[in-house]
């Protein structure tokens, strides 16, 4: 079966801002998720810390996920999979993706990984104190932006 899948070596997935049936973040897994399997992924990581909050909060694993997409699933596969067998109301969904934007390095050692993050990507920032900013400012310069 033939796997639409973004060549993340050419370009970034989808922000963690765009949702999917409300949810944050899964956009942004499905497409490394994709481009992993066809071993497109460059320097983006599946499963990773932030693709396994929202895999959490939803009650699924990256390894499930994964089994699907390797099947030829579509966003909207997934979402009647999810919604069917992992039924959130849309107030928990909103609350939980509006909670997740927001999201600050709260740790030492993250706040140390995002600030030499943002300093190697966007030096001149001073307004950049979200993970998700972080990551779209990232995302951009990785490919030839200028922050």
């Amino acid at each position: 079966m033939a796997i639409f899948a973004l060549d993340l070596t050419q370009r970034s997935p989808r922000s963690p801002r765009v949702r999917i049936g409300g949810y944050a973040i899964l956009a942004r897994a499905l497409d490394k998720g994709r481009a992993t399997i066809v071993k497109k992924n460059g320097e983006f990581n599946y499963d990773c810390p932030l693709d396994k909050m929202c895999f959490d909060f939803i009650g699924i694993t990256g390894a499930e996920v994964k089994a699907k997409l390797a099947k030829g699933a579509s966003d909207s596969d997934i979402l009647a999979w999810i919604e069917k067998s992992h039924p959130k109301c849309p107030a928990q969904i909103d609350a939980w993706s509006k909670f997740m934007e927001g999201r600050a390095p709260s740790s030492v050692d993250s706040r140390g990984y995002f600030n030499e993050t943002v300093k190697k990507c966007a030096p001149k920032r001073e307004d950049i104190s979200t993970w998700f900013e972080m990551l779209d400012v990232d995302d951009y310069t990785t490919f030839g932006g200028q922050a």
